[in-house]
């Protein structure tokens, strides 16, 4: 597999160690990293999802109508910037392909700004939003989503590091021009490419 900055990436379930970058040690269990308060939600009415920007016309989907989409299992290997890795990962969530059927961009849309809660927010290029690896997920190795790692619904874009995997997703903004959200304006990479190690906007 090749990335959009043309670094070499091995496929998800081949020899284990082949699949480690840089840099990075396998843990077994998943680690819960994050700043700041992991929001709770007991209403999920209050729960959407806005899909805007360079787009036609802006998308919301409540709670009820993002569960109602179709959704199917994926398989892959995450890689934190703070060094571990999880293997074999196995989720249940909605593909963006079936996301992206329901609006139609703007041609000048050429990147991606994930909203999450309390103001987080971190950006991706287009094309790696609309691979067919990335995908919003509810549910991974079989469970729910706990609130610590994304309940009701986070970003999955396991080419690249996992703060590219936005928790707690609210919103979904296409633009034209590139921009750091909350976590490359306090010193990540912008693009977080785990196998080149771009792990910090000094790398």
């Amino acid at each position: 597999m090749m990335t959009d900055n043309n670094v070499p990436q091995p496929e998800a379930g081949g020899p284990a160690l082949e699949r480690v970058p840089p840099g990075q040690k396998v843990t077994e269990g998943f680690p819960v990293l994050h700043y700041g308060d992991i929001p709770y939600y007991n209403d999920m009415g209050k729960w959407s999802l806005r899909l805007f920007g360079l787009v036609n016309e802006e998308l919301t989907l409540s709670y009820k109508e993002f569960l109602a989409l179709p959704r199917r299992e994926f398989h892959n290997d995450i890689h934190c910037v703070t060094t571990w890795s999880k293997l074999d990962n196995v989720w249940e969530g909605v593909a963006v392909a079936t996301l992206m059927e329901r609006i139609k961009l703007k041609p000048e849309a050429q990147y991606v700004m994930l909203h999450a809660e309390h103001g987080w927010s971190t950006n991706l290029p287009l094309a790696d939003f609309l691979r067919d690896t990335t995908f919003l997920g509810i549910r991974h190795n079989g469970v729910l989503l706990s609130p610590e790692h994304g309940y009701p619904v986070r970003a999955v874009v396991p080419h690249l590091y996992f703060w590219k995997s936005a928790k707690w997703l609210r919103g979904i903004e296409f633009m034209e021009k590139d921009k750091p959200g909350f976590w490359e304006r306090n010193g990540y990479h912008m693009y977080g490419n785990p196998w080149a190690e771009e792990r910090y906007d000094f790398d």
